[in-house]
């Protein structure tokens, strides 16, 4: 049996837990846990509820434990528990994985420390004051740590990781029974491809959000001041 676990808090990203988890509990033998602090319900991003199946306290040892992203996770990099229970089932889990802006609740604890990683592509210069490496990619695995960039890539996140755990059989049959396919309608996923006034119409936004990573990232003491 294999033990998953995905970090579930206040204003998660939906996607970012739900597009994986929908992969990996399609894995054979693979049991998924929904961890948070309390076992109430807690509410997403975009006001989905979401119920947790387990504590902090109820957890079982994780093979793999996984840590989404959302802005929730400005609250997070503040919570002494949050970070606490990370650090601990980090050190200990086969595979430490994240999504989006999973990946600076990952760094807050020492653990990408060093580590080639990745996030949204909005966030990616904030890597380093988590001393991680930014590498450019959808998927960015080194050794036993594996990153997502921003939001949908979690499913092509779960898609790696099914067939590290199951092998690429399983992988592929996953993914037909998904029928994930993908043909968006733009050709504007990635600011590569996306036109200047696409990427202007989300540049006021995403200067707010990068400054507010960057400001709860240095309020937790993870990196000195000129490291901004």
């Amino acid at each position: 049996m294999l033990n998953i676990g995905f970090l579930l808090f206040p204003k998660v990203t939906q996607l970012d837990l739900t597009g994986p988890l929908q992969v990996l509990s399609r894995v054979p033998q693979a049991s998924v846990h929904i961890v948070a602090k309390r076992d109430a319900p807690v509410v997403s991003d975009c006001r989905i509820g979401l119920l947790p199946s387990c504590t902090f306290g109820s957890c079982p040892g994780l093979d793999l434990l996984c840590v989404p992203g959302g802005i929730g996770i400005l609250d997070a990099l503040a919570d002494c528990e949050t970070i606490a229970f990370v650090k601990k089932l980090g050190s200990q889990a086969r595979y430490v994985t994240s999504v989006c802006t999973g990946a600076f609740l990952l760094g807050a604890t020492g653990l990408l420390y060093g580590r080639r990683a990745t996030t949204h592509w909005a966030y990616v210069d904030l890597l380093p004051l988590v001393g991680a490496i930014h590498e450019k990619a959808r998927v960015v695995r080194d050794g036993r740590f594996i990153t997502a960039g921003g939001v949908t890539s979690g499913i092509d996140f779960g898609l790696a990781v099914a067939a590290e755990l199951a092998g690429e059989t399983v992988a592929r049959s996953i993914q037909l029974g998904l029928e994930y396919d993908p043909a968006p309608p733009f050709d504007c996923g990635h600011p590569d491809r996306a036109s200047v006034d696409v990427r202007a119409s989300l540049d006021e936004h995403y200067v707010r959000s990068r400054s507010a990573y960057r400001d709860a990232l240095l309020d937790a003491g993870i990196a000195p001041s000129s490291s901004s």
